[in-house]
């Protein structure tokens, strides 16, 4: 019998279908490459220089309000553009191009310019919410959208080019490539079971515990059977829902406070500014409602510290995703770890 915290052994995605490696074993061999030495970050929270804090100048002359809660805005240097042709060019049989149009925001989560999520009150972050889901339930409906993806960078080592506490929005007139996936899977579960594959899955994960990073009411974060980075987790919405429009005000209060405490123990694991990127994956624009689950994913990079990290390297570019410590001994690490943010502790 494969003893899952022994041998060698992959796990299946079924949202996706992907497959991914785990090799329990790899995690005594020692550690001989490159170690950093990593400072506490401090920053004021004001920073004339950022163009991200209230009052500041951005690209193009755009001056910021002196907002004191949230601050959407479109972003300065979009990837995706309103105006961009959406027609096909095939050049050969074998090469296929498309056009892809949209809208790029951005969302400050806070004017100061020295918080996280993680060092942000519930309240706080309930504004935050309330912000994500007011800019879904806009852009969703917006002609030629066809998906609103809500995603955040933290950290210079995930691409993240400003510390200021913010996320993105790219709201795109094509499906992409794993939300496509996740919806296939999804409808093809609720057509043979008549349940969403979230649901089932996530009573599982309730009753078992193993998986389980931390739980409230109308939320659980845990980290997936068929996690790829170290320490990734999901977030779900115990009601199936499919989207941030259909939380009730309760459930926005739920997610606020899973975000406080998931983002809490990041920050405690290694008792940094936890890199990540992290998101939410929600309905396409006309697809089946009944199929959809709300959930976040987040990818954090560090693997034994502040300063040991995993990228896809090697044989997970070039077969498939691979990784050493299970998500059960992921998720035991995450969960034993205080819910008050080390820099608060006495």
């Amino acid at each position: 019998m494969i003893d899952l915290k022994e041998h060698p052994h992959r796990r299946l995605n079924p949202l996706t279908g992907d497959w991914v490696l785990v090799s329990p074993h790899r995690t005594k061999r020692p550690w001989q490459g490159q170690v950093e030495k990593v400072a506490r970050e401090t920053r004021a929270t004001y920073d004339p220089s950022c163009y991200l804090c209230p009052g500041n100048e951005r690209a193009g002359g755009h001056k910021n309000p002196a907002y004191t809660g949230t601050f959407a805005f479109t972003n300065d240097f979009a990837a995706l553009l309103p105006s961009s042709p959406v027609d096909e060019l095939d050049p050969h049989p074998l090469l296929r191009a498309e056009g892809v149009s949209g809208i790029c925001r951005v969302i400050c989560f806070s004017p100061r310019h020295d918080l996280t999520l993680a060092e942000m009150g519930v309240e706080e972050i309930r504004g935050v919410v309330d912000t994500w889901t007011d800019q879904y339930s806009e852009l969703i409906h917006t002609p030629g959208i066809g998906y609103v993806q809500i995603f955040e960078n933290r950290g210079a080592m995930m691409g993240c080019s400003n510390p200021h506490p913010h996320c993105q929005i790219w709201a795109s007139s094509a499906v992409p490539t794993e939300i496509a996936k996740e919806q296939a899977a999804q409808e093809a579960y609720l057509r043979e079971h008549g349940r969403t594959l979230l649901a089932d899955y996530l009573e599982y994960e309730v009753a078992t515990g193993e998986r389980l990073v931390c739980v409230n009411e109308h939320f659980v974060a845990l980290v997936p059977w068929w996690a790829v980075w170290p320490f990734e987790t999901m977030v779900i919405s115990r009601r199936p829902v499919s989207g941030l429009d259909e939380l009730s005000s309760d459930e926005r209060d739920g997610l606020s406070d899973i975000l406080k405490q998931l983002t809490t123990r990041y920050d405690n694991l290694f008792e940094i500014s936890f890199p990540y990127s992290g998101g939410f994956h929600q309905r396409p624009a006309g697809s089946n409602k009944e199929a959809w689950h709300l959930h976040a994913h987040y990818h954090p990079p560090l693997l034994r510290s502040a300063t040991v990290r995993k990228f896809l390297v090697g044989y997970e570019m070039l077969a498939m995703p691979q990784r050493d410590i299970t998500p059960e001994a992921a998720a035991l690490r995450l969960r034993e770890l205080s819910a008050v943010h080390f820099k608060s502790r006495v």
